[in-house]
């Protein structure tokens, strides 16, 4: 009996240790309790579309020379990964060279910071029409809101693009294969963005971000350029100011013509909410603000109860599937249009009617009430005076209130 009882009570002594090793590893590898733990979330991004003709690149163009791109990211950390795609062109582009460094502002870069990065271990990669690609993690100092610059050298490109026009920001392209140049004078300018995708970060596993859906308003017309002054950029930089946010990115995801329900400029918003929203590392929020292009097109009665209709299906639809996965989502309400070509009695009564419900109906998580803090009191159905004077778009201090409106609380 006593050697029975022996054996057993090493056994079960065998047991309760190896339990505190099973359960001190799964606390490494990323349970909540452990600060070290990390994962991916996505740190800056931006809707995709075919480049229409009128933007492309400048002469020389992109085959067989070098674009610098700047872009400012919003959480930071020390490993990175760099998403770029080929998605809406029909020919193959070949990438000789991608690198990152640290912008010096303008086109100069910090030489130091300047690193290559790989594809499955090579420097060289090819991207098929219709697809995208993620580059390996590279050790890199980002810093939040900070400026970097992507500079690639390419090869044979596709006459058709995929990009961002509204990029708001100043790109460069020199002639020949000068990824390492330290700055980029002489070179022709431009502002759009070119295959460049996105860019994730290693965060803490408390970090994460929100995605915005929207169209130019969204995007920054009527913006600073390479100034980064967009809401969005305003809602970032408040976020990072407060302790219990500033582990908290935020993706825009406006596309300038854009529209909910068909394609307009980019592809439709029901089609991109999925990929470009929804399928974003790290995301946890979600905020819809797209409409007013399928509202301005109304012309009568039942044109505005027909895109009505259609977009309050598509935010019901947009919220269940973030509610699936587990996202809290936000609602916007589309910004008054008078004295622009959308205003119209049909398309004044669209926008009544889609306001209401998104404030009234419930579904929603929040509402972020951007006609109210925009609108002019004197007149309610217009802006508040603008830098752009269309009747659409605000200005930056339109912008700064929109941001502001923006209770912390809700991240």
């Amino acid at each position: 009996m006593y050697r029975n009882e022996h054996l057993r009570s090493k056994y079960l002594y065998s047991i309760v240790i190896l339990s505190f090793i099973v359960l001190n590893t799964l606390s490494l590898s990323g349970q909540p309790g452990n600060t070290t733990a990390k994962k991916w979330v996505a740190t800056w991004s931006t809707g995709m579309q075919l480049v229409e003709t009128r933007n492309n690149p400048p002469a020389p163009g992109l085959t067989g020379n070098s674009l610098r791109q700047v872009v400012r990211v919003s959480i930071g950390g020390d490993v990175m990964r760099l998403k770029l795609s080929n998605e809406f062109s029909k020919s193959p582009v070949t990438l000789h060279s991608v690198q990152i460094a640290a912008s010096a502002g303008e086109s100069a870069i910090k030489l130091p910071t300047n690193l290559v990065l790989t594809f499955k271990g090579s420097k060289e990669i090819t991207l098929a029409p219709g697809t995208s690609i993620i580059s390996d993690p590279v050790k890199f100092g980002l810093q939040p809101r900070m400026d970097v610059a992507i500079t690639i050298y390419f090869g044979d490109t596709s006459p058709d693009i995929t990009g961002h026009p509204g990029s708001r920001t100043t790109s460069y392209l020199l002639t020949g294969n000068n990824p390492s140049v330290t700055d980029f004078t002489g070179a022709a300018t431009t502002e759009h963005w070119y295959v460049i995708n996105g860019i994730d970060v290693e965060a803490p596993a408390t970090s994460s971000c929100v995605a915005i859906l929207g169209n130019s308003i969204t995007d920054g017309r009527g913006s600073t350029t390479n100034m980064q002054n967009r809401w969005p950029d305003l809602l970032s930089e408040k976020l990072f100011g407060n302790p219990g946010t500033s582990q908290v990115g935020v993706l825009n995801l406006g596309i300038g013509g854009n529209c909910v329900l068909k394609d307009c400029l980019g592809p439709a918003g029901i089609k991109r909410y999925g990929r470009e929203i929804l399928r974003q590392a790290g995301v946890k929020f979600v905020i819809v603000f797209e409409g007013v292009n399928d509202i301005g097109g109304v012309r009568n009665a039942d044109a505005a109860a027909s895109v009505s209709k259609g977009l309050i299906e598509a935010y019901k639809m947009m919220i269940d599937s973030a509610h699936s996965r587990g996202l809290k989502i936000y609602g916007a309400t589309i910004t008054p249009f008078k004295g622009n070509g959308y205003y119209n009695q049909f398309s004044e009564t669209c926008r009544n009617e889609v306001n209401g419900w998104i404030r009234s109906s419930g579904r929603f998580d929040a509402v972020l009430d951007f006609d109210y803090v925009v609108r002019n009191p004197a007149d309610t159905i217009s802006l508040m005076s603008s830098f752009q004077n269309d009747g659409l778009h605000p200005d930056v201090a339109g912008f700064k209130k929109m941001a502001d409106c923006i209770s912390l609380k809700l991240f």
